[in-house]
């Protein structure tokens, strides 16, 4: 599925190689203009290799490696155009809403398209079920002369018959904006960048984001960082955040020990103001030598900072799996008729159990937060069909009921890890954990081979204990739901009650103190909800109108706004509030009580296990 980048010096001796014959091509030479943007529409430009056959099929993708979703980047192509040399114009005919078959192929000099971006469609619902949206860090933006976001599978296609072709791109851009990637650029025009991959599989796992430059760079040990940041009202720069991405990166590498052998990694981040016709899902896309991150502007920088840890951290893991081990079916993915394999509980769930492991790991959280880190997930992945065999679901997620699962790869995944990590803790006196069998198994296959779904659990099996192997058939194939306290138990850890800090705003995370009168659009407290303590030190009363906090004004059209702020809002600061009260303005000044919520978690509490616990948390 995933592929790093041909170094200059072998993709120079590729080209070199190229038969001299002007008459024929071996590659697909890619133009994408973003200088002469018409209605928020870029010009792509396609020379196809030599075709010897008299018909050809030119795709965009349905889906990419990593989403999981059938997203069909060809609804967002149009004019689609087909030429011979003289620019005579051929015969092309739409097959679906992401193919195209075009006649006289062996005359085809030259295809000609525009493409629209997907966050102009964006309504924010992805994970509702039936939302078309594309989810954000997967989606392409055009904004002349200011920002542009190119996944490049939401602007170049590929010929069915053409996979393995190696591929140039061009791209041409206002001497303003700086693309960065973890490609390199051959090009020293500052108007002109070009690009080479060994075939579109590879050219796909790049993206790239050009914008006015703002980014930093640094070494994590041999590994080259670079982040890039597109802050549209210049709240955010790169060098606001580079410092606990700093930290955090070198904490992972530490983790990792020598199984990561990447070289480069860029960090693109694009920050939404949330207005129309701008992204609104929010989170991470793993590539192999990148990630793109999409983040709402408005968010605080200290949240912002802690959302990047978890995310931009989860999709780095994934150079471990499936970047580097993985099935037949993503090492040979069908980017039009994709097979699906079994193991998302892996690829996605053992990606997220690292993301939160190397932080207690390497003394970023402490071990009562990782404990509630997990005790919210199995509170969330029963809230999801827990006697659904996480295999099936697996191999039919792009299809009903199963695509409906899907978001429990990263709650009940991430704890199929942790059960298999704590199995292989005890049997090996703490010598040993998931991390050492993934290690062995990116030895053993790696990111140019790749294994056969249905025998992955019996070589795991090999390479730890029966124990583990029978975990895996009852509970992760299996329909078994999962007591997780008998895992727990294992490590010297017990269910308890826990206290935790709440939001002001939202009871447990999810049930609001306030609603808004449509009418006014006014923000104001529920009229039969028990107050929680930060309304109550205040003096808040039931079916008081929030006017302002803090000297800014708040309706339905920035109540999100507010719930944002308030995450970032500690114990004893200042606050002030302008609120109505039975028609009456009224302005409260006082000290901030976050508010403090009970909730079943876990503790440690056996110490005769403790040597065998740090070394599960800490080993």
């Amino acid at each position: 599925m995933k592929k790093i980048i041909l170094s200059i010096a072998l993709v120079s001796l590729l080209w070199s190689c190229k038969p001299t014959a002007t008459t024929t091509r071996n590659d697909v030479d890619v133009t994408i203009d973003l200088v002469n943007v018409k209605d928020d529409k870029v010009m792509v430009t396609i020379v196809p290799p030599t075709m010897t056959t008299e018909t050809t099929t030119f795709m965009i993708p349905k889906t990419v490696p990593g989403t999981y979703s059938e997203d069909n980047y060809g609804r967002f192509i149009e004019n689609v155009k087909a030429f011979d040399a003289k620019g005579n114009t051929l015969s092309i005919a739409k097959l679906d809403e992401n193919s195209y078959k075009i006649n006289n192929a062996k005359s085809l000099a030259k295809i000609t398209y525009w493409v629209n971006d997907s966050f102009d469609t964006e309504t924010g619902g992805h994970f509702s079920g039936e939302s078309t949206d594309v989810f954000s860090p997967a989606g392409t933006n055009i904004k002349a002369g200011e920002n542009f976001m190119l996944n490049t599978h939401g602007f170049v296609g590929y010929f069915g018959d053409k996979t393995e072709a190696p591929y140039k791109l061009t791209i041409t851009h206002p001497s303003s904006l700086l693309g960065v990637s973890a490609m390199t650029d051959t090009d020293a025009s500052e108007t002109s960048d070009v690009f080479y991959s060994s075939k579109y599989a590879t050219l796909v796992e790049n993206p790239l984001m050009y914008s006015k430059p703002d980014f930093t760079s640094f070494m994590v040990d041999d590994m080259e960082i670079i982040i890039s940041v597109y802050s549209p009202n210049a709240k955010y720069t790169a060098k606001d955040i580079t410092p606990n991405m700093e930290t955090m990166m070198k904490a992972q590498k530490r983790f990792l020990g020598e199984m990561n052998t990447t070289k480069k990694y860029a960090i693109l981040l694009y920050l939404s103001d949330m207005q129309a016709n701008d992204a609104k899902g929010f989170g991470a896309l793993e590539h192999p030598t990148s990630t793109t991150v999409v983040m709402p502007e408005m968010m605080g920088l200290e949240m912002l900072q802690e959302q990047l840890k978890d995310v931009v951290s989860h999709e780095f893991f994934h150079i471990v799996t499936p970047l580097t081990v993985h099935s037949n079916e993503i090492q040979y993915f069908d980017f039009n008729n994709p097979q699906m394999s079994e193991h998302l509980w892996m690829y996605e769930g053992v990606t997220e159990y690292f993301a939160n492991l190397f932080q207690v790991n390497q003394g970023l959280i402490d071990q009562d937060e990782f404990f509630e880190r997990m005790a919210g997930k199995i509170r969330q992945s029963r809230q999801m069909n827990d006697k659904m065999s996480f295999t099936k679901m697996s191999k039919n997620v792009l299809e009903a009921p199963y695509k409906d699962q899907y978001i429990n790869v990263y709650q009940k995944g991430a704890l199929i890890a942790m059960c298999v990590d704590i199995i292989i803790r005890e049997n090996s006196n703490g010598e040993r954990g998931i991390l050492d069998l993934m290690n062995k198994l990116s030895q053993e296959f790696g990111t140019s081979k790749a294994f056969k779904d249905n025998e992955l659990f019996g070589r795991i099996t090999e390479l730890t204990y029966p124990e583990v192997g029978v975990f895996l058939q009852m509970y992760v194939a299996g329909e078994t739901p999962i007591n997780y306290d008998e895992f727990f138990a294992k490590m010297g850890v017990t269910e308890a009650t826990v206290e935790t800090t709440g939001n002001p705003f939202l009871k447990g995370g999810q049930v609001p103190y306030i609603t808004v009168d449509p009418s006014t659009k006014e923000i104001k407290i529920l009229p039969s909800i028990e107050l929680n303590e930060f309304m109550t030190t205040l003096g808040l009363k039931n079916d008081d109108k929030i006017l302002a906090v803090n000297g800014t004004n708040y309706n339905l059209d920035n109540i999100y706004d507010l719930v944002m702020s308030s995450m970032n809002w500690k114990d004893g600061e200042d606050i002030t509030m302008k609120i109505n009260r039975d028609g009456k303005d009224m302005d409260i000044k006082g000290k901030i009580v976050m508010p403090k919520e009970k909730k079943d978690g876990y503790q440690a509490t056996d110490d005769n296990k403790k040597a065998l616990r740090e070394a599960w948390l800490r080993g």
